[in-house]
């Protein structure tokens, strides 16, 4: 019998631990150890699971396997004996190679098993995905998440659940290992569409904050200022808590970088021009973050934004 070690507290970093069998776990098998991806897994881990991870380059799938997790060479592999298995990559064409590819995890996966894709895909992309899952025997939940790097890290994502009622309940073991504000938002479709809406919204938000630290500089105010006197008021909000700080020290690293955020906004402006509705917001911000891009800051974080209106009010630095 093998014995594996596991944190009894997603915050302990390696005291307090106790011992727990392998065969009294469930297994999750978990598609894609980016920068989301391999927190995730590592706290389904630590709060008691067993998981089967896959990364197409394998280096990354390290982390996890420190933990006590096993690399699998093929999403196939990574399915067998899953209960759950889950999908978080870039985009639709990714997640339908990963789950329905030539080595899917579909060839793996035992009848009844509950594949959770955790990207951020089109609405419609997810509809599909879940009818032809569903032809083959399988449960399917889409579950964008929201929240970045961090929320992944300390196991508190927003997550947006689209599918039937009964698989989201079904699903509510894992996913309260990785996040803490978890909602049913309606049938296939409805959480990749509500994940759509927090990116304008978000989009949006990060917009206001860097315009106003834009202006603040104009007038020769420390950014920095922003951060702590509108902090409680009408104008407080993630991105001026979490972001602001960032974006006086100069540090672009990401969290969610400008390219994947674009990819986001695309499918914002493909569902807007399905649905024939009016986001000109949206479609400011994505050419903002397309110069963004032009000047090379597409692998940054998305408060790189700040950049852009620099450049076009001739401040920079």
């Amino acid at each position: 019998m093998v014995y594996l070690l596991i944190a009894e507290d997603p915050s302990n970093d390696g005291e307090g631990f106790e011992l727990m069998t392998s065969d009294a776990r469930e297994t999750v098998s978990f598609l894609g150890m980016g920068l989301m991806g391999v927190r995730m897994a590592a706290n389904l881990i630590r709060a008691g699971y067993a998981v089967r991870c896959y990364n197409r380059t394998k280096a990354k799938t390290e982390p996890v396997v420190a933990l006590g997790g096993v690399a699998c060479d093929s999403p196939q592999e990574t399915a067998n004996h899953a209960r759950f298995i889950i999908s978080c990559v870039t985009d639709g064409p990714d997640v339908e190679e990963i789950l329905l590819g030539a080595h899917g995890a579909v060839h793996g996966a035992a009848p009844g098993t509950l594949i959770i894709d955790m990207s951020t895909i089109a609405p419609a992309v997810s509809q599909s995905l879940h009818q032809q899952l569903q032809s083959r025997g399988l449960r399917f939940l889409e579950a964008p998440v929201t929240g970045g790097t961090l929320g992944a890290q300390n196991g508190t994502l927003s997550i947006l659940v689209g599918g039937e009622r009964t698989d989201f309940d079904d699903a509510q073991g894992v996913l309260q290992a990785m996040g803490k504000n978890i909602t049913y938002c309606g049938g296939p479709g409805s959480g990749q569409a509500v994940k759509l809406c927090n990116q304008i919204m978000g989009a949006m938000n990060l917009l206001g904050v860097c315009e106003a630290m834009t202006l603040a500089n104009g007038f020769e105010i420390d950014p920095g200022i922003l951060v702590t006197a509108l902090q409680g008021g009408a104008a407080t909000s993630w991105a001026l808590q979490t972001l602001g700080p960032k974006i006086c020290n100069q540090d672009f690293l990401p969290g969610f970088m400008v390219d994947t955020q674009q990819k986001d906004m695309r499918l914002v402006g493909a569902a807007a021009e399905e649905k024939q509705i009016s986001l000109p917001g949206s479609a400011l911000v994505t050419q903002l973050w397309r110069s963004a891009q032009a000047h090379g800051d597409g692998a940054e974080g998305i408060h790189a934004l700040i950049k852009v209106l620099q450049r076009l009010s001739s401040r920079v630095g």
